[in-house]
């Protein structure tokens, strides 16, 4: 069992000093990745129903919940480590334009050795769509096609690509990923999302718990479109309960992520960098599962 932190450029780690001790903590327990989160805005009065809460809300006042750009923050904290790994979990894919955003996870992933993690997810909030101008209801489509898009950009010598959405023909773009491309794993606990991580991810991170219905949804459909289930790499949260990791592993979870404020509840009861001892504690009781 591998383990991440989570969500790290949130609460006290937004503050630079901050966010550099946590990672060289978590570098030095043993830490296999750090993971970031994702809104460029969170406009006031929202009618969105956010799908992890029963009212539909996040929980804080977003007016005063400071969260930096994810791939900036890796950026920044990547000079300041040599081996823990640097994830989205998740960035929100179809604001983006997918070939800037290859060109930027491949500059990162070069210059840090191989260590990108690209979580991505769909997104649920139409109204920050709204604001940065991105288009809402093909939001899935458009995705998937980013996605092709960006493993062109990232692995061919003459990137050529003709879709709905995206259109180039042999457009260089260097340098491309150090470790050959960028491990894309598909983020969010509904149906759709384990079947577009079964079509075209390299993992899947159910955003809350782990479903053995959806990790199985994900093979399944992996097997339709001739992919090898196995092959798809499963991401869950620290469950509350800490002696329920091996059923984890049994459906077949090979990386947990421990929330790293102490607002999300932590399990082990550890809030920052100086409890590097604890999480490592942590690994080694369950390093074996």
């Amino acid at each position: 069992m591998k383990f991440g932190l989570r969500y790290c450029n949130t609460g006290r780690y937004t503050n630079p000093a901050r966010a550099v001790e946590l990672v060289q903590a978590g570098e030095e327990a043993g830490f296999e990745s750090a993971w970031t989160v994702e809104h460029t805005v969170v406009p006031g009065g929202y009618e969105s129903a956010y799908p992890y809460s029963p009212d539909g809300k996040m929980a804080g006042g977003m007016d005063d919940f400071p969260l930096p750009d994810p791939l900036i923050w890796m950026a920044y904290v990547a000079s300041a480590t040599s081996r823990i790994r640097l994830a989205t979990g998740i960035l929100i894919l179809p604001q983006h334009n997918p070939v800037i955003t290859a060109k930027q996870v491949a500059t990162l992933d070069h210059m840090s050795g191989g260590r990108v993690l690209l979580g991505i997810g769909v997104g649920w909030l139409a109204e920050e769509f709204a604001a940065i101008g991105a288009s809402f209801d093909d939001r899935g489509p458009r995705t998937d096609e980013y996605v092709a898009a960006m493993r062109e950009l990232w692995t061919s010598r003459a990137p050529t690509f003709h879709g709905d959405y995206v259109n180039f023909d042999s457009a260089y773009c260097q340098p491309q990923p150090a470790q050959g491309s960028v491990p894309i794993i598909v983020g969010g606990h509904s149906r759709a999302a384990a079947r577009r991580a079964g079509r075209l991810g390299d993992g899947f991170f159910p955003a809350r718990g782990a479903s053995e219905e959806l990790i199985n949804l994900a093979r399944t459909t992996a097997i339709k479109h001739g992919r090898d289930p196995e092959a798809i790499e499963i991401t869950a949260s620290l469950p509350e309960d800490l002696e329920t990791i091996p059923q984890l592993a049994s459906i077949g979870v090979t990386r947990l992520l421990v929330p790293v404020n102490a607002m999300a509840g932590l399990a082990t009861g550890v809030s920052g960098p100086e409890d590097a001892l604890a999480w490592s504690e942590t690994i080694e009781r369950y390093g074996e599962v």
